[in-house]
């Protein structure tokens, strides 16, 4: 497996797309080691006219960091700046962004966190957009009620794919926005995207 990554503007700053590709299929789509360019027009913004939506390039996505971000992917030395094979991934996101697009369909990289993390993460996914739940209640239906309840919040707040995996709509049971990775804006600045009732923080 080679470690590709991409760089995309966002309303939230400039996004880390990591992923994870066949040497095979990155040698094809003619990704470049150690550059900084990147298919991105003055503005920072993704150039995805007629991009098709699709997930390309055979990519997995292991992770997607905002700017400062808690805890967010850096740039390794021995990873691949392949921004062609995260433009249907791209093209997604700025869907969403624009508020055209409402659930995600993009393959994730297997094997990333522990068991009982990717139970937390699965739970996180059915979520539907513009709605919110507790942590409480993600931890009920992970069979992981009461002092559970903690742990459950350990396991979102490692959730490594931010925005696409909307650990956003998951809020205090007094209606407060407690934690996230991204900063209580962003997390704010989703629920209003989305058309959700935005706590107080």
């Amino acid at each position: 497996m080679t470690t590709v990554y991409a760089k995309v503007g966002s309303p939230l700053g400039e996004l880390l797309l990591v992923g994870e590709t066949s040497a095979g299929t990155a040698e094809t789509e003619g990704v470049e080691a150690g550059t900084g360019a990147d298919s991105t027009d003055s503005s920072g913004t993704p150039d995805t006219s007629g991009v098709d939506m699709a997930p390309s390039g055979g990519v997995a996505l292991v992770s997607l960091s905002l700017p400062g971000q808690k805890g967010g992917a850096v740039v390794q030395d021995g990873w691949q700046q392949a921004p062609g094979l995260f433009a249907g991934i791209a093209a997604q996101l700025e869907a969403y962004f624009a508020g055209r697009l409402t659930r995600f369909d993009i393959p994730y990289a297997d094997g990333v966190g522990t068991e009982f993390q990717r139970r937390v993460w699965q739970a996180l996914d059915t979520i539907p957009y513009g709605e919110t739940v507790s942590y409480g209640q993600i931890a009920a239906r992970v069979g992981s009620s009461g002092a559970g309840v903690r742990a459950v919040g350990t396991a979102i707040g490692r959730n490594p794919l931010l925005v696409v995996r909307p650990c956003h709509r998951v809020i205090g049971a007094d209606g407060a926005l407690r934690g996230y990775a991204g900063g209580l804006e962003r997390k704010e600045r989703l629920l209003g995207l989305e058309g959700a009732s935005v706590p107080r923080r």
